[in-house]
């Protein structure tokens, strides 16, 4: 470009002068006049439409369609494709077009995915099975109860048990900052066992103090331990902050070791009622909610981000992360172990259901109850 702009000024017999110079040839001086003297290209284009060979898409047209046919057989193509259980990689599906006529490279088949607004996509957990009619009344029940709740004073938990986790030198989703090659080396299989110890993390989480109680059990994850890790937050922690508390308020999902169907569950609240004095008001969350329950994105994740990539080896380290997790807007965890036995299997007779002093409430009573004492004692 600098060698035709001397040539233009030179005028005539400049492209030879020019030539000589430098060394370039005439020809590729004079290309540099022409590309002086016409109109620029655009600022997105390196060169002038019509250049290079054309599109893919435009020699074969049929090509975008039968792609997307490909990835998404069951929707856009034939539900029989035999990529229909196949892993949908991009040299998978080149290879796939190449057979039927269709030759194009893998980075290409990228290229055409993501122009037509595919991405790499993981599943999401989403699904929670068919939903309750009353699913929102329910939440806006428990909603306007938790509200009212707070505003006397009276204490507020959410409850449940977080999965269990073997305990060992086994591998622990996540990763942490260390120097290279310095990774913590675990068990290459952690096949469960009957012999390998067990965890059971039964997480309290106060609504009004956001703190948390996790008791970790190391027997049975029973409803006689979910009631004894309230009764042990209670005892803890709870008679000191709420002295003039006379009512309980405890949300949950509805299965589990805290289930609304278990009989178990009642009447341990019944003991857990008589020995503190408290009415205790329960609400459960309906079928397929359990992830609303507060516990868990207000307590459990962050316990499970605290101790990602940490091999959760005896039980003394699972107490101590635990205990050590907290959050920018202030969570504390207290966390304490429970070795004592629960057994399971245990049945519970209907003189022993009728002896519950019950009171369901007129919406969803078996999801809405309180539970009176059947005498005073507060401890």
């Amino acid at each position: 470009m600098v060698a035709a702009a001397e040539a233009m000024q030179l005028g005539y017999g400049g492209v030879s002068l020019v030539s000589l110079a430098c060394g370039l040839s005439r020809v590729t001086v004079t290309k540099g006049i022409n590309e002086l003297t016409t109109t620029p290209l655009p600022a997105d284009r390196v060169r002038r439409l019509g250049g290079g060979r054309r599109k893919l898409e435009v020699q074969d047209p049929a090509l975008p369609g039968l792609l997307e046919s490909l990835v998404d057989p069951l929707s856009r193509g034939d539900p029989e494709s035999p990529l229909r259980w196949t892993c949908k990689s991009t040299r998978t599906l080149a290879g796939e077009l190449t057979d039927r006529q269709h030759p194009i490279s893998h980075e290409k088949v990228a290229q055409f995915l993501h122009d037509l607004g595919y991405s790499l996509q993981g599943n999401r957990k989403t699904e929670e099975g068919e939903d309750h009619p009353d699913r929102d009344a329910q939440f806006r029940h428990i909603n306007r109860h938790v509200r009212a709740a707070m505003a006397k004073d009276w204490p507020v938990i959410s409850v449940d048990t977080k999965k269990k986790e073997l305990v060992g030198n086994y591998a622990n989703k996540g990763q942490q900052w260390r120097r290279k090659k310095t990774g913590e080396r675990v068990n290459g299989h952690d096949f469960p066992n009957p012999s390998v110890p067990r965890a059971y993390p039964y997480g309290i989480y106060d609504h009004r103090r956001n703190t948390g109680f996790v008791n970790v059990g190391t027997d049975h994850d029973t409803a006689t331990f979910a009631v004894a890790s309230i009764r042990g937050w209670w005892h803890y922690e709870g008679r000191r902050l709420y002295s003039a508390a006379t009512q309980l308020v405890i949300t949950a999902d509805g299965g589990g070791s805290n289930g609304y169907r278990l009989r178990l569950w009642k009447l341990e609240l019944q003991r857990l009622a008589d020995l503190t004095g408290l009415v205790i008001q329960m609400h459960h969350f309906p079928p397929g909610t359990s992830k609303w329950n507060k516990v868990e994105h207000r307590l459990f994740s962050f316990i499970s981000s605290n101790w990602r990539g940490e091999p959760l080896r005896d039980y003394e380290t699972i107490v101590r992360l635990i205990a050590g997790t907290t959050t920018a807007k202030g969570l504390t965890v207290t966390c304490r172990l429970d070795r004592r036995k629960y057994p399971i299997g245990r049945k519970i007779s209907d003189t022993e259901m009728a002896g519950i002093n019950l009171i369901p409430f007129r919406f969803h009573g078996e999801w809405n109850y309180t539970i009176h004492p059947r005498q005073l004692k507060k401890v």
